[in-house]
């Protein structure tokens, strides 16, 4: 029996859909974007943008306690629908 080469994690064959789930309005082309940018991203980039997040005037940076995060979730995807 031949063996199979397992493909990358999110790696699609020509022709073959998708096997993985995203979000709404999101795909593959999409995820991949974003690691790209993450993984290309200097030391000083990476701490600007977090610093930028911060202080962000249209969100709020909070810590969650460990057992109370899939409640917080599960309330953030009720309102984002």
């Amino acid at each position: 029996m031949k063996s199979r080469t397992k493909q990358p994690a999110g790696a699609s064959a020509k022709g073959r859909k998708d096997p993985n789930q995203y979000p709404k309005g999101w795909d593959r082309k999409r995820v991949e974007a974003v690691i790209n940018h993450y993984q290309n991203q200097t030391g000083d980039e990476a701490t600007a943008e977090d610093e930028a997040a911060y202080n962000s005037t249209t969100v709020t940076m909070m810590a969650v306690p460990v057992e109370l995060v899939p409640k917080v979730q599960k309330l953030i995807g009720k309102r984002a629908g």
